[in-house]
């Protein structure tokens, strides 16, 4: 369909122009757009439409630029469905003969549009260009005004600005916590930050004796300033990494009041977070009233009564405390997922739509996309001898080493004053720049190995660098390995949004199935946790090395660390919404309302590009404004979960110590029908049949079934209707699940359930291995 312009609006835009033209230019290098008007390829073009328009583009753009390499480097967007025009880094006397073609409309400054730091709020749908809808969570919940959000991590950086109280009240009546400040009397809370705590003790009992500098819940690493303003940070202007995600930071509750428990130290033997610790912390937390705590720590699936987190978790969720924990980061193999207690809330991490893009340009003139935040940039574009790290190597050096980058491998007679291609792994990727740098090279590409596919991490190198995925990464070898004087330049960093696909799941993000209880799927949801920016310890460098003396107020990290934040910020917003609600019923409500498709309408992919599943992001994607009014859900008492345990073999001793109340033993109890959002069955001989129980939290309403089945599963529901008639109202219904066994694969596969209102849809996944 073709754009038509009213008169008037041509009339603005000749003027535009015309205006443009009169100005006196500068070479001053500008972010414009180059509006075209509309397309001729109709509206619904093919792929092969889309890509000639994006040629056109460049070809365009290459006629003032001399090359369809420049132009390909200056477009940052193509303009290629509806509107046809292009965004492109130009400069400004290149623009105004631009404006003079006579198939231009019209070129003018890209002004106006607020990027916001934390995007992932815009990208979860909570806002739209820095404007909040009336039906936002947000407007709803008042942002998760007074909501308490308690965090167990790194401590806190109190100075910054995300924990300011200006316009704050007083603090809820209801808090009993303290600012444990008496080692260090220049760590202050306030009315934002209303408590502060540290536990070391089973630290030391680890590392032997502290020093009194261990005495305060003050950040020294980042971590825990970083996910504590990511789920309940105040609003702060003007907030970037070195310049660049540029915008209003925020957290997902930005009126809650925070708290932080410091329970993370410098880590020995690769632990940092010690179990003495984090039950300390837990039991404080319940105590001091904390409405949601963020754990965004873990270790090994282990049994539940071995597990600190799950222990800890249990007791808070007793006393109406909503918690919430990070999956891992060992993906993405299978089977890696911990924080694996049905009581808990476990997030998965998956991409945003934003990039902060830096181009890394060969001698043959290949453009590869890859990211970075590094302040450094080369100079122009002036191209720079390429050399891979093998080729690098020191005499007596590993190749293996060398290829990763690790210390004491590169030799700096072949790698000064050349681009040092590093490979993804092992050590620290700001590290792998480091010792490009300490080697004499200007500038690192880090190419991703076969893992870690697609996943592109922004990181702030010390050194021009950019990171690239797995293909682009084997192109830039071909290419060193084909040409015998290879040369390569990288482009200074730029930040684009609306990229797709997006979401897409990390390849870091630990996977099910869960390894201690199958039966229960994990994790249970996905959300931001790649380049995520949020504020940062000033006590550091943002790359955490000894060797970064630089300071920030935000960095950019990502990890389920931050997506697990994100999560706790929403889950901030329905407590201030529905404060009588259970943590099992907020968790469906999350759950049941999440999305598995992406920004392209398609299914959630793999960070290798092939389609994701449950053991990836659990229920989807989170979906915040949906989670607000889920329609139905399936609700959990603690008695529920003592059943759970029960089936598991606990025995009634135990359970009664673990419930702090005399519990018995009903054998007739099934796992299979414990009454999670989730279906899972990893045996399935030749049929089962599970029951669960839904609860009316909406309007009256009937609602419908809808199956999706699994592989070579056949699915029945009985009944195919439920009527409710008023708030509260249950309803049970019956799923039977058999094996077909001409269709039947001896691996998990994935269907859905929905019940549909047709206003409200309540979507579980269901996940089944035939045995």
């Amino acid at each position: 369909m073709q754009m038509r312009l009213p008169n008037a609006t041509l009339c603005l835009v000749t003027f535009i122009v015309f205006s443009f033209i009169q100005t006196p230019t500068s070479a001053a290098r500008r972010s414009y757009v180059v509006y075209l008007g509309g397309h001729s390829h109709g509206i619904e073009p093919s792929s092969i439409d889309l890509d000639a328009v994006t040629k056109s583009h460049y070809d365009f753009l290459g006629t003032f630029l001399g090359s369809h390499e420049h132009a390909q480097e200056s477009i940052f967007y193509s303009y290629t469905r509806h509107i046809n025009g292009f965004a492109a880094n130009l400069d400004d006397d290149v623009a105004a003969e631009i404006a003079r073609h006579p198939k231009v409309v019209s070129v003018f400054l890209n002004k106006g549009r607020k990027l916001h730091t934390t995007r992932s709020w815009e990208f979860l749908g909570l806002e739209q260009n820095g404007f909040v809808a009336s039906n936002s969570i947000w407007n709803k919940t008042r942002y998760g005004e007074d909501t308490i959000i308690g965090n167990l991590d790194t401590g806190v950086w109190p100075e910054s600005k995300s924990f300011n109280d200006d316009g704050y009240g007083p603090i809820p009546s209801k808090w009993k916590g303290i600012c444990q400040n008496d080692k260090d009397a220049g760590f202050h809370c306030n009315r934002k930050l209303i408590g502060a705590r540290y536990f070391n003790k089973g630290y030391a009992a680890t590392v032997g004796k502290l020093n009194s500098s261990f005495d305060t819940p003050r950040d020294k690493e980042g971590h825990g300033t970083h996910t504590l303003s990511t789920a309940g940070g105040n609003m702060v202007a003007k907030a970037s990494v070195f310049g660049f995600g540029k915008g209003t930071a925020k957290g997902g509750s930005p009126r809650a009041r925070v708290a932080a428990y410091k329970v993370c130290w410098p880590p020995v033997s690769g632990n940092e977070c010690f179990d003495a610790d984090i039950l300390a912390a837990f039991d404080v937390a319940i105590h001091d009233g904390v409405d949601v705590l963020s754990v965004s720590l873990g270790g090994e699936p282990t049994a539940f009564f071995n597990d600190s987190v799950a222990i800890g978790s249990f007791h808070a969720i007793k006393h109406g405390i909503v918690v919430v924990c990070s999956a891992g980061n060992s993906g993405p193999a299978d089977g890696t997922v911990s924080n694996i207690a049905p009581w808990q809330i476990t997030v998965g991490a998956s991409t945003m739509d934003r990039e902060f893009s830096s181009i890394v340009v060969l001698g043959n003139h290949k453009h590869l996309k890859g990211q970075s935040l590094s302040a450094k940039v080369l100079p122009g574009k002036k191209f720079f001898p390429l050399i891979s790290a093998a080729d690098a190597k020191l005499a007596n050096a590993l190749i293996e080493n060398a290829t990763l980058c690790q210390a004491g491998a590169i030799d700096p007679k072949k790698a000064t004053g050349k681009i040092l291609v590093c490979l993804r792994g092992q050590n620290a990727r700001v590290d792998k720049g480091q010792q490009a740098a300490l080697a004499g090279a200007v500038g690192m590409i880090l190419a991703n190995n076969i893992l870690t596919g697609n996943e592109i991490i922004a990181d702030a190198h010390l050194l021009p660098a950019s990171h690239i995925n797995y293909t682009d990464g084997l192109a830039v070898f071909a290419y060193i390995n084909k040409t015998k004087r290879p040369m390569a330049r990288i482009t200074p960093v730029t930040t684009q949004i609306g990229t797709k696909p997006s979401p897409f799941m990390a390849a870091f993000s630990s996977k099910g199935p869960n390894t201690i209880t199958p039966e229960i799927l994990k994790p249970d949801i996905t959300a931001p946790g790649v380049s995520v920016i949020a504020a940062y310890t000033e006590a550091e460098g943002p790359t955490n090395e000894d060797f970064d003396k630089r300071r920030v107020q935000f960095n950019s990290v990502s990890g389920t660390s931050m997506s697990c934040p994100h999560v706790s910020g929403i889950v901030g917003l329905l407590k201030s919404l529905y404060p009588k609600w259970s943590s099992a019923a907020i968790k469906s409500a999350i759950m049941t309302s999440a999305t598995m498709m992406d920004n392209s309408h398609e299914p959630i992919l793999n960070a290798s590009y092939i389609e994701a599943g449950p053991f990836s992001y659990g229920a989807g994607h989170v979906q915040p404004n949906r989670a607000m009014d889920p329609g139905l859900v399936y609700d959990l008492t603690t008695e529920d979960y003592l059943n759970f345990l029960c089936t598991l073999g606990y025995n009634e001793t135990l359970i009664s110590a673990f419930s702090q109340e005399p519990y018995k033993c009903r054998g007739s109890i099934k796992l299979a029908n414990f009454n999670y959002p989730s279906i899972t069955i990893p045996k399935l001989d030749t049929s089962i049949t599970v029951t669960r129980t839904v609860k009316n939290v909406g309007s009256p309403g009937t609602y419908r079934v809808q199956v999706q089945k699994p592989m070579g599963i056949s699915v029945y529901v009985k009944p195919k209707k439920l009527k409710f008639k008023r708030v509260g109202e249950e309803k049970t219904f019956k799923v039977t699940l058999k094996v077909n066994k001409a269709d039947a694969v001896q691996e998990y596969v994935s269907g859905q359930l929905i019940w549909s209102d047709g206003v409200h849809y309540v979507r579980s996944p269901i996940v089944v291995k035939a045995a």
